[in-house]
């Protein structure tokens, strides 16, 4: 299966997203404790709170530099104060940044129209950001796992099939590119898992193409964004124009 590499390369010092863009962001949790406690003082006091849930410890710095990091990104894009961002949340969880009713209207235009999505595992964390349209992203670390029996509960009988027919040299990295982009999808619309019934993948010249019951048109790409992960986005839009920067903490 072809599968993207790109090239990380350096963010520019004045960040600029048009309504074509698509900026992708690759960064590693694993902070230093001085820069971590920087980007928890960031957070809000619910994510501060939700911080504090995880029973393991590794789980709960790896969501406060995941989140930190998410609120420093768009406090460049937007030239707002990164604790000063505050998120909603869909009824399957999706943050979405939320318009102060006070905040000057060009600002609360800005803010309305930047879209962004977030997937993290095993210590690395990517982030989708573009303008007007909706927009998924999903990595997966390839790890051992009963991928036979976890393709039979959420694969349809024909992606199952599809699946079934390769060669098994092939099947392991088919696996994780149908199951990431079909979660950059799920996570795109904001349906979570109730939304499996309503996408279909299935190959066309070696790339995942999605079948939907809506109207819109959307676009899929799966990438290899390090060593042993698979990743891929999903954004309601014709075309694009991508760029992806590496963060340096």
């Amino acid at each position: 299966m072809t599968l993207l590499q790109p090239n990380w390369g350096a963010p520019p010092a004045v960040l600029h997203l048009s309504e074509s863009d698509i900026h992708i962001w690759r960064a590693d949790l694993n902070c230093a404790n001085a820069k971590l406690q920087q980007l928890y003082c960031l957070l809000s006091e619910d994510e501060q709170m939700r911080a504090q849930r995880f029973h393991f410890e590794r789980d709960r710095l790896q969501f406060v530099a995941c989140r930190g990091i998410l609120r420093c990104l768009l406090g460049q894009y937007l030239g707002l104060e990164p604790a000063h961002l505050r998120f909603c949340y869909g009824p399957q969880g999706k943050p979405t940044l939320e318009s102060s009713a006070d905040s000057v209207s060009v600002v609360s235009t800005v803010v309305s129209t930047v879209q962004f999505n977030l997937s993290h595992s095993q210590g690395l964390a990517l982030y989708a950001i573009t303008r007007q349209a909706p927009i998924g992203i999903d990595l997966e670390y390839c790890q051992l796992l009963e991928l036979d029996t976890i393709a039979k509960s959420y694969f349809s009988s024909r992606e199952y099939a599809q699946l079934s027919a390769l060669p098994p040299w092939e099947q392991r990295t088919a696996f994780f590119q149908l199951w990431t982009c079909k979660e950059a999808y799920l996570k795109a619309t904001g349906q979570g898992l109730s939304g499996l019934e309503d996408a279909e993948l299935s190959f066309q010249c070696n790339q995942p193409i999605l079948k939907t019951t809506g109207t819109e048109c959307w676009q899929l790409q799966s990438l290899i964004p390090a060593p042993r992960y698979i990743a891929a986005w999903a954004v309601a839009r014709q075309s694009w124009a991508v760029q992806f920067y590496n963060l340096d903490l």
